[in-house]
Protein backbone atom coordinates (compact mmCIF):
# COMPACT_ATOMS: atom_id res chain seq x y z
CA UNK A 1 0.00 0.00 0.00
CA UNK A 2 1.84 3.09 -1.10
CA UNK A 3 1.95 6.58 0.72
CA UNK A 4 -1.40 7.74 1.81
CA UNK A 5 -3.07 10.90 -0.03
CA UNK A 6 -4.45 14.30 1.59
CA UNK A 7 -6.04 17.18 -0.33
CA UNK A 8 -3.26 19.85 -0.85
CA UNK A 9 -5.53 23.06 -0.19
CA UNK A 10 -8.54 24.38 1.84
CA UNK A 11 -10.69 25.02 -1.57
CA UNK A 12 -9.40 21.34 -2.38
CA UNK A 13 -10.69 20.23 0.65
CA UNK A 14 -13.97 22.33 0.82
CA UNK A 15 -14.41 21.74 -3.21
CA UNK A 16 -14.46 18.02 -2.63
CA UNK A 17 -16.47 17.82 0.87
CA UNK A 18 -19.20 20.62 -1.03
CA UNK A 19 -18.99 17.89 -4.07
CA UNK A 20 -19.76 15.43 -1.86
CA UNK A 21 -22.93 17.64 -0.33
CA UNK A 22 -23.76 19.24 -2.90
CA UNK A 23 -25.71 16.47 -5.03
CA UNK A 24 -29.07 15.25 -6.05
CA UNK A 25 -30.04 15.89 -2.59
CA UNK A 26 -29.98 19.44 -3.16
CA UNK A 27 -31.56 19.17 -7.17
CA UNK A 28 -33.62 16.32 -7.14
CA UNK A 29 -35.15 15.72 -3.28
CA UNK A 30 -34.86 19.89 -1.97
CA UNK A 31 -37.21 21.13 -3.97
CA UNK A 32 -39.86 18.39 -3.91
CA UNK A 33 -39.45 18.08 -0.04
CA UNK A 34 -39.66 21.75 0.18
CA UNK A 35 -42.92 22.26 -1.99
CA UNK A 36 -44.47 19.90 -0.21
CA UNK A 37 -43.71 20.87 3.48
CA UNK A 38 -44.67 25.13 2.62
CA UNK A 39 -41.79 26.31 1.11
CA UNK A 40 -39.88 28.98 3.14
CA UNK A 41 -41.01 27.79 6.87
CA UNK A 42 -39.20 24.17 5.76
CA UNK A 43 -36.20 25.95 4.95
CA UNK A 44 -35.71 28.21 7.67
CA UNK A 45 -36.39 24.84 9.94
CA UNK A 46 -33.39 22.88 7.63
CA UNK A 47 -31.58 26.18 7.98
CA UNK A 48 -31.79 25.64 11.50
CA UNK A 49 -31.05 22.22 11.64
CA UNK A 50 -27.90 22.38 9.25
CA UNK A 51 -26.52 24.74 11.59
CA UNK A 52 -27.29 23.39 15.41
CA UNK A 53 -26.92 19.24 14.11
CA UNK A 54 -25.25 18.64 10.80
CA UNK A 55 -22.70 21.05 11.17
CA UNK A 56 -21.63 19.43 14.69
CA UNK A 57 -21.90 15.73 13.30
CA UNK A 58 -19.42 16.66 10.43
CA UNK A 59 -17.36 18.13 12.89
CA UNK A 60 -17.24 15.02 14.60
CA UNK A 61 -16.41 12.66 11.93
CA UNK A 62 -13.88 14.74 10.69
CA UNK A 63 -12.39 14.40 14.21
CA UNK A 64 -12.21 10.80 13.87
CA UNK A 65 -11.04 10.91 10.54
CA UNK A 66 -8.03 12.73 10.79
CA UNK A 67 -7.26 11.64 14.42
CA UNK A 68 -6.62 8.91 13.24
CA UNK A 69 -5.82 8.82 9.05
CA UNK A 70 -7.62 5.49 8.25
CA UNK A 71 -11.12 4.54 6.41
CA UNK A 72 -14.18 4.88 8.42
CA UNK A 73 -13.73 1.10 10.15
CA UNK A 74 -10.36 1.78 11.26
CA UNK A 75 -10.94 5.05 12.75
CA UNK A 76 -13.15 3.25 15.17
CA UNK A 77 -10.69 0.46 16.15
CA UNK A 78 -7.26 2.72 16.62
CA UNK A 79 -9.41 5.04 18.51
CA UNK A 80 -11.69 2.21 20.95
CA UNK A 81 -9.23 -1.13 19.89
CA UNK A 82 -10.83 -4.44 21.35
CA UNK A 83 -14.49 -2.59 21.35
CA UNK A 84 -17.40 -3.16 19.03
CA UNK A 85 -17.26 0.62 17.66
CA UNK A 86 -16.05 -0.33 14.34
CA UNK A 87 -19.01 -1.92 13.47
CA UNK A 88 -20.14 1.66 13.35
CA UNK A 89 -17.54 1.91 10.78
CA UNK A 90 -18.84 -1.05 8.98
CA UNK A 91 -22.44 0.13 9.13
CA UNK A 92 -21.22 3.51 7.48
CA UNK A 93 -19.56 1.86 4.48
CA UNK A 94 -22.73 -0.43 3.80
CA UNK A 95 -24.92 2.46 4.23
CA UNK A 96 -22.68 4.56 1.92
CA UNK A 97 -22.72 1.56 -0.83
CA UNK A 98 -26.31 0.93 -1.48
CA UNK A 99 -26.91 4.67 -1.88
CA UNK A 100 -24.18 4.98 -4.35
CA UNK A 101 -26.31 1.72 -5.87
CA UNK A 102 -29.46 3.56 -6.17
CA UNK A 103 -28.08 6.75 -6.91
CA UNK A 104 -26.46 5.80 -9.66
CA UNK A 105 -29.60 4.34 -11.10
CA UNK A 106 -31.14 8.53 -10.40
CA UNK A 107 -27.68 9.56 -12.45
CA UNK A 108 -28.32 7.70 -15.31
CA UNK A 109 -31.57 9.22 -15.67
CA UNK A 110 -30.08 12.81 -15.79
CA UNK A 111 -27.24 11.01 -18.58
CA UNK A 112 -30.10 10.49 -20.40
CA UNK A 113 -32.19 13.37 -19.88
CA UNK A 114 -29.47 15.06 -21.04
CA UNK A 115 -29.18 13.04 -24.70
CA UNK A 116 -32.97 13.86 -24.89
CA UNK A 117 -32.51 17.20 -24.21
CA UNK A 118 -29.29 17.65 -26.92
CA UNK A 119 -32.27 15.62 -29.69
CA UNK A 120 -35.01 18.22 -29.08
CA UNK A 121 -37.11 15.05 -27.95
CA UNK A 122 -39.28 17.50 -24.84
CA UNK A 123 -40.09 19.79 -27.96
CA UNK A 124 -44.21 19.54 -29.17
CA UNK A 125 -44.58 16.94 -26.07
CA UNK A 126 -47.91 16.79 -24.14
CA UNK A 127 -47.38 16.06 -20.38
CA UNK A 128 -49.08 12.94 -20.69
CA UNK A 129 -46.26 11.98 -23.59
CA UNK A 130 -43.69 12.89 -21.34
CA UNK A 131 -44.84 11.07 -18.71
CA UNK A 132 -45.62 7.88 -21.02
CA UNK A 133 -41.91 8.08 -22.06
CA UNK A 134 -40.34 8.48 -18.68
CA UNK A 135 -41.82 5.43 -18.05
CA UNK A 136 -41.22 3.41 -21.14
CA UNK A 137 -37.44 4.05 -20.78
CA UNK A 138 -37.73 3.09 -16.65
CA UNK A 139 -39.95 -0.10 -17.42
CA UNK A 140 -37.29 -1.19 -20.47
CA UNK A 141 -34.76 -1.99 -17.61
CA UNK A 142 -31.37 -2.11 -19.94
CA UNK A 143 -31.85 1.73 -21.06
CA UNK A 144 -31.27 2.82 -17.17
CA UNK A 145 -28.68 0.30 -16.55
CA UNK A 146 -27.12 0.93 -19.42
CA UNK A 147 -26.56 4.79 -18.47
CA UNK A 148 -25.85 3.79 -14.66
CA UNK A 149 -23.19 1.72 -15.83
CA UNK A 150 -21.53 4.70 -17.80
CA UNK A 151 -21.88 6.63 -14.76
CA UNK A 152 -20.43 4.29 -12.47
CA UNK A 153 -17.44 3.95 -14.87
CA UNK A 154 -16.97 7.73 -14.93
CA UNK A 155 -16.69 7.53 -11.17
CA UNK A 156 -14.30 4.70 -11.34
CA UNK A 157 -12.04 6.78 -13.48
CA UNK A 158 -11.43 9.50 -11.34
CA UNK A 159 -11.07 7.99 -8.07
CA UNK A 160 -8.79 5.63 -9.46
CA UNK A 161 -6.57 9.26 -10.08
CA UNK A 162 -6.13 9.61 -6.56
CA UNK A 163 -7.11 11.69 -3.82
CA UNK A 164 -5.07 15.21 -5.21
CA UNK A 165 -4.86 14.37 -8.71
CA UNK A 166 -8.09 12.34 -8.92
CA UNK A 167 -10.99 13.31 -6.22
CA UNK A 168 -9.61 16.98 -5.20
CA UNK A 169 -8.48 18.13 -8.61
CA UNK A 170 -11.77 17.38 -10.32
CA UNK A 171 -13.78 18.75 -7.73
CA UNK A 172 -12.41 22.29 -8.54
CA UNK A 173 -13.20 21.77 -11.96
CA UNK A 174 -16.95 20.55 -11.55
CA UNK A 175 -18.11 22.17 -8.35
CA UNK A 176 -17.05 25.63 -10.01
CA UNK A 177 -18.92 24.60 -13.19
CA UNK A 178 -21.45 23.63 -11.74
CA UNK A 179 -22.36 26.77 -9.89
CA UNK A 180 -21.73 28.80 -12.98
CA UNK A 181 -24.70 26.86 -14.77
CA UNK A 182 -26.82 26.89 -11.38
CA UNK A 183 -26.74 30.78 -11.04
CA UNK A 184 -27.15 31.39 -14.85
CA UNK A 185 -30.54 28.85 -14.48
CA UNK A 186 -31.79 30.81 -11.61
CA UNK A 187 -31.33 34.39 -13.68
CA UNK A 188 -33.35 33.11 -16.38
CA UNK A 189 -35.89 31.92 -13.80
CA UNK A 190 -35.89 35.43 -12.55
CA UNK A 191 -37.03 36.41 -15.57
CA UNK A 192 -40.32 34.58 -16.03
CA UNK A 193 -44.01 35.66 -15.97
CA UNK A 194 -44.21 34.52 -12.57
CA UNK A 195 -41.10 34.63 -10.72
CA UNK A 196 -42.49 36.49 -7.96
CA UNK A 197 -45.17 33.99 -6.80
CA UNK A 198 -42.30 31.29 -7.12
CA UNK A 199 -39.72 33.79 -5.17
CA UNK A 200 -42.83 34.43 -2.42
CA UNK A 201 -43.51 30.95 -2.22
CA UNK A 202 -40.00 29.96 -1.34
CA UNK A 203 -38.97 32.71 0.98
CA UNK A 204 -41.83 33.92 2.43
CA UNK A 205 -42.70 31.48 5.82
CA UNK A 206 -46.22 30.18 6.02
CA UNK A 207 -45.67 28.31 9.76
CA UNK A 208 -49.28 26.72 9.87
CA UNK A 209 -47.78 23.85 7.55
CA UNK A 210 -45.61 23.31 9.66
CA UNK A 211 -45.86 20.24 11.57
CA UNK A 212 -43.68 17.38 13.71
CA UNK A 213 -43.66 15.57 10.21
CA UNK A 214 -41.96 18.82 8.80
CA UNK A 215 -39.12 19.11 11.26
CA UNK A 216 -38.69 14.97 10.44
CA UNK A 217 -38.10 15.94 6.64
CA UNK A 218 -35.83 18.70 7.19
CA UNK A 219 -33.59 16.63 9.52
CA UNK A 220 -33.88 13.84 7.31
CA UNK A 221 -33.19 15.63 4.22
CA UNK A 222 -29.86 17.80 6.39
CA UNK A 223 -28.53 14.50 6.46
CA UNK A 224 -29.25 12.95 3.16
CA UNK A 225 -27.96 15.97 1.82
CA UNK A 226 -24.97 16.59 3.93
CA UNK A 227 -23.66 13.17 3.33
CA UNK A 228 -23.54 11.96 7.23
CA UNK A 229 -23.11 8.91 9.33
CA UNK A 230 -22.56 7.10 6.14
CA UNK A 231 -18.77 7.05 6.55
CA UNK A 232 -18.10 9.73 3.66
CA UNK A 233 -16.86 12.77 6.30
CA UNK A 234 -14.82 10.35 8.16
CA UNK A 235 -12.93 8.91 5.23
CA UNK A 236 -12.50 12.58 3.56
CA UNK A 237 -11.58 13.84 7.72
CA UNK A 238 -8.70 11.16 7.06
CA UNK A 239 -7.42 13.33 4.03
CA UNK A 240 -7.60 16.94 5.46
CA UNK A 241 -3.97 18.51 6.95
CA UNK A 242 -3.20 18.61 10.41
CA UNK A 243 -3.07 22.37 10.32
CA UNK A 244 -6.29 22.87 8.77
CA UNK A 245 -9.11 24.82 10.58
CA UNK A 246 -12.27 21.97 10.65
CA UNK A 247 -14.56 24.89 11.79
CA UNK A 248 -14.18 27.15 8.60
CA UNK A 249 -14.37 23.91 6.63
CA UNK A 250 -17.37 22.46 8.05
CA UNK A 251 -19.02 26.15 8.10
CA UNK A 252 -18.00 26.87 4.33
CA UNK A 253 -19.52 23.52 3.26
CA UNK A 254 -22.55 23.76 4.94
CA UNK A 255 -22.95 27.05 3.93
CA UNK A 256 -22.64 26.22 0.10
CA UNK A 257 -24.96 23.10 0.81
CA UNK A 258 -28.01 25.17 2.41
CA UNK A 259 -26.83 28.28 -0.73
CA UNK A 260 -27.57 25.79 -3.54
CA UNK A 261 -30.71 24.17 -2.14
CA UNK A 262 -32.10 28.20 -2.09
CA UNK A 263 -30.64 28.59 -5.69
CA UNK A 264 -32.41 25.37 -6.67
CA UNK A 265 -35.48 26.70 -5.50
CA UNK A 266 -34.86 29.65 -7.25
CA UNK A 267 -34.00 27.78 -10.54
CA UNK A 268 -36.87 25.75 -10.38
CA UNK A 269 -39.91 27.31 -8.47
CA UNK A 270 -40.40 30.87 -10.86
CA UNK A 271 -40.68 27.84 -13.67
CA UNK A 272 -43.24 25.77 -12.01
CA UNK A 273 -45.52 28.86 -11.20
CA UNK A 274 -44.87 30.52 -14.82
CA UNK A 275 -46.61 27.42 -16.11
CA UNK A 276 -49.51 26.33 -13.53
CA UNK A 277 -47.28 23.49 -12.27
CA UNK A 278 -48.53 22.62 -8.78
CA UNK A 279 -45.27 23.22 -6.89
CA UNK A 280 -45.82 20.17 -4.89
CA UNK A 281 -45.82 17.73 -7.18
CA UNK A 282 -43.45 15.03 -5.31
CA UNK A 283 -40.71 13.02 -6.67
CA UNK A 284 -41.38 13.78 -10.33
CA UNK A 285 -40.89 17.14 -10.32
CA UNK A 286 -37.29 17.46 -11.79
CA UNK A 287 -37.76 14.10 -14.38
CA UNK A 288 -41.50 14.56 -15.31
CA UNK A 289 -42.34 18.13 -14.31
CA UNK A 290 -39.75 19.93 -15.71
CA UNK A 291 -39.11 18.59 -18.94
CA UNK A 292 -42.84 19.96 -20.06
CA UNK A 293 -41.99 23.17 -18.59
CA UNK A 294 -38.74 23.37 -20.93
CA UNK A 295 -40.74 22.29 -24.03
CA UNK A 296 -42.98 25.01 -23.67
CA UNK A 297 -40.29 27.41 -22.49
CA UNK A 298 -38.38 30.65 -24.72
CA UNK A 299 -35.00 28.90 -25.03
CA UNK A 300 -36.28 25.89 -23.56
CA UNK A 301 -33.83 23.49 -25.16
CA UNK A 302 -30.77 25.21 -24.13
CA UNK A 303 -32.19 25.46 -20.46
CA UNK A 304 -33.19 21.66 -20.93
CA UNK A 305 -29.52 21.04 -21.96
CA UNK A 306 -27.98 23.27 -18.98
CA UNK A 307 -30.11 21.84 -16.08
CA UNK A 308 -29.76 18.40 -17.23
CA UNK A 309 -26.05 18.65 -17.27
CA UNK A 310 -26.15 20.59 -13.84
CA UNK A 311 -28.03 17.44 -12.14
CA UNK A 312 -25.26 14.87 -13.37
CA UNK A 313 -22.60 17.31 -12.27
CA UNK A 314 -24.23 17.41 -8.46
CA UNK A 315 -24.44 13.59 -8.83
CA UNK A 316 -20.97 12.67 -10.08
CA UNK A 317 -19.43 14.94 -7.31
CA UNK A 318 -21.27 13.01 -4.33
CA UNK A 319 -20.56 9.54 -6.03
CA UNK A 320 -17.37 10.36 -5.65
CA UNK A 321 -17.30 10.47 -2.06
CA UNK A 322 -19.79 7.50 -1.21
CA UNK A 323 -17.19 5.27 -4.03
CA UNK A 324 -13.83 6.07 -2.17
CA UNK A 325 -15.53 5.30 0.75
CA UNK A 326 -15.50 1.69 0.26
CA UNK A 327 -12.10 2.17 -1.88
CA UNK A 328 -10.41 3.26 0.97
CA UNK A 329 -11.64 0.15 3.14
CA UNK A 330 -10.69 -2.63 0.61
CA UNK A 331 -7.27 -0.71 -0.05
CA UNK A 332 -6.31 -0.21 3.33
CA UNK A 333 -8.16 -3.12 5.31
CA UNK A 334 -7.51 -5.30 2.51
CA UNK A 335 -3.98 -4.44 1.37
CA UNK A 336 -5.31 -3.86 -2.19
CA UNK A 337 -3.52 -1.66 -4.88
CA UNK A 338 -5.58 1.47 -5.68
CA UNK A 339 -6.62 -0.30 -9.06
CA UNK A 340 -8.06 -3.15 -7.48
CA UNK A 341 -9.99 -1.90 -4.66
CA UNK A 342 -11.64 0.49 -7.75
CA UNK A 343 -12.05 -2.56 -9.95
CA UNK A 344 -14.00 -4.38 -6.80
CA UNK A 345 -15.85 -1.47 -5.89
CA UNK A 346 -17.22 -0.86 -9.62
CA UNK A 347 -17.78 -4.20 -10.38
CA UNK A 348 -19.99 -4.60 -7.27
CA UNK A 349 -21.57 -1.00 -8.07
CA UNK A 350 -22.81 -1.91 -11.37
CA UNK A 351 -24.41 -5.60 -9.85
CA UNK A 352 -26.48 -3.67 -7.77
CA UNK A 353 -26.91 -0.69 -9.39
CA UNK A 354 -28.48 -2.99 -12.03
CA UNK A 355 -30.86 -5.04 -9.40
CA UNK A 356 -32.00 -1.58 -8.61
CA UNK A 357 -32.82 -0.72 -12.17
CA UNK A 358 -34.88 -4.16 -13.02
CA UNK A 359 -36.16 -3.96 -9.45
CA UNK A 360 -38.49 -0.78 -11.41
CA UNK A 361 -39.82 -2.49 -13.96
CA UNK A 362 -43.60 -4.01 -14.15
CA UNK A 363 -43.68 -7.07 -12.21
CA UNK A 364 -40.17 -7.50 -10.81
CA UNK A 365 -39.74 -9.48 -7.86
CA UNK A 366 -36.65 -8.09 -6.54
CA UNK A 367 -38.51 -6.65 -3.74
CA UNK A 368 -37.94 -6.48 0.01
CA UNK A 369 -40.96 -5.89 2.92
CA UNK A 370 -43.06 -5.23 -0.07
CA UNK A 371 -40.79 -2.15 -1.63
CA UNK A 372 -38.82 -2.66 -4.96
CA UNK A 373 -35.46 -2.91 -4.48
CA UNK A 374 -34.31 0.85 -5.62
CA UNK A 375 -36.90 2.12 -2.84
CA UNK A 376 -35.96 0.15 -0.08
CA UNK A 377 -32.41 1.05 -0.50
CA UNK A 378 -33.71 4.73 -0.24
CA UNK A 379 -35.80 3.99 2.48
CA UNK A 380 -32.85 2.23 4.35
CA UNK A 381 -30.21 4.51 4.05
CA UNK A 382 -32.51 7.76 4.41
CA UNK A 383 -34.64 6.69 6.91
CA UNK A 384 -32.06 4.04 9.80
CA UNK A 385 -28.87 3.88 8.73
CA UNK A 386 -27.71 7.49 8.34
CA UNK A 387 -29.52 8.99 11.31
CA UNK A 388 -28.66 5.70 13.40
CA UNK A 389 -24.86 5.95 12.13
CA UNK A 390 -25.12 10.09 13.09
CA UNK A 391 -26.42 8.75 16.47
CA UNK A 392 -23.70 6.64 17.14
CA UNK A 393 -20.97 8.72 16.16
CA UNK A 394 -21.89 11.68 18.44
CA UNK A 395 -22.29 9.08 21.15
CA UNK A 396 -18.89 8.17 20.24
CA UNK A 397 -17.10 11.45 20.01
CA UNK A 398 -19.12 12.83 22.94
CA UNK A 399 -19.03 10.02 25.66
CA UNK A 400 -16.01 7.21 24.55
CA UNK A 401 -13.32 9.67 23.12
CA UNK A 402 -11.25 11.33 25.38
CA UNK A 403 -12.49 15.29 25.57
CA UNK A 404 -8.62 15.71 25.63
CA UNK A 405 -8.49 14.13 22.60
CA UNK A 406 -11.18 15.83 21.09
CA UNK A 407 -10.78 19.00 21.62
CA UNK A 408 -7.02 19.21 20.84
CA UNK A 409 -8.20 17.28 17.43
CA UNK A 410 -10.94 19.62 16.44
CA UNK A 411 -9.09 22.44 17.75
CA UNK A 412 -6.16 21.79 15.94
CA UNK A 413 -4.11 21.84 18.94
CA UNK A 414 -5.89 24.47 20.09
CA UNK A 415 -5.23 27.13 17.29
CA UNK A 416 -8.60 27.70 16.45
CA UNK A 417 -12.07 27.64 17.50
CA UNK A 418 -11.50 26.90 21.00
CA UNK A 419 -14.30 28.88 22.46
CA UNK A 420 -16.77 27.01 20.00
CA UNK A 421 -15.74 23.65 21.37
CA UNK A 422 -17.65 23.63 24.58
CA UNK A 423 -20.91 24.63 22.42
CA UNK A 424 -19.97 21.64 20.09
CA UNK A 425 -19.11 19.88 22.29
CA UNK A 426 -22.48 20.19 24.53
CA UNK A 427 -25.04 19.82 21.03
CA UNK A 428 -22.97 16.58 20.50
CA UNK A 429 -23.18 15.33 23.84
CA UNK A 430 -27.09 16.20 24.84
CA UNK A 431 -28.90 17.87 22.25
CA UNK A 432 -28.31 15.81 18.72
CA UNK A 433 -28.51 12.26 20.57
CA UNK A 434 -32.00 13.43 22.12
CA UNK A 435 -33.57 14.97 18.56
CA UNK A 436 -31.83 11.76 16.52
CA UNK A 437 -33.97 9.61 19.22
CA UNK A 438 -37.14 11.24 18.88
CA UNK A 439 -36.59 11.13 14.82
CA UNK A 440 -36.39 7.32 15.48
CA UNK A 441 -39.42 7.10 18.01
CA UNK A 442 -41.63 9.04 15.00
CA UNK A 443 -40.37 6.88 12.67
CA UNK A 444 -42.01 3.39 14.89
CA UNK A 445 -44.51 5.11 15.63
CA UNK A 446 -44.16 5.82 19.16
CA UNK A 447 -45.56 9.59 18.69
Amino acid sequence: MGKRGSFSSRFGVVAAVGGSVIGLGNIWRFPYIAGENGGAAFILIYISISLLISIPIMLSEFTLGRSTKRNSKRAFQKLAPGSHWNWVGYMGIFCSFIILAFYSVIAGWALDFIKESLLNNFAGKSPAEINANFSAFVDSGWRPITWAIIFIVATAVIVLAGIEKGIERYSKILMPLFVVLLIGLVINSLTLPAAREGITFLLKPDFSKVTGNTVLQALGQSFFSMSLGMGCMITYGSYIKKNENMFKVAGMVALSDVSVAILSGLAIFPAVFSFGINPTSGPELVFLTLPNIFAQMTGGYFISIIFFTLLFLAAITSSISLFEVSTAYFSEEMRMGRRKAVLLVGGTTIITSTLCALSQMPGSQLTILGHNLFDAFDSLSSNILMPLGGLLIVIFTGWVLSPAKFKNELTSQQTCGKHLFPIVRFLIRFVIPFVILMLFFSLIGLF
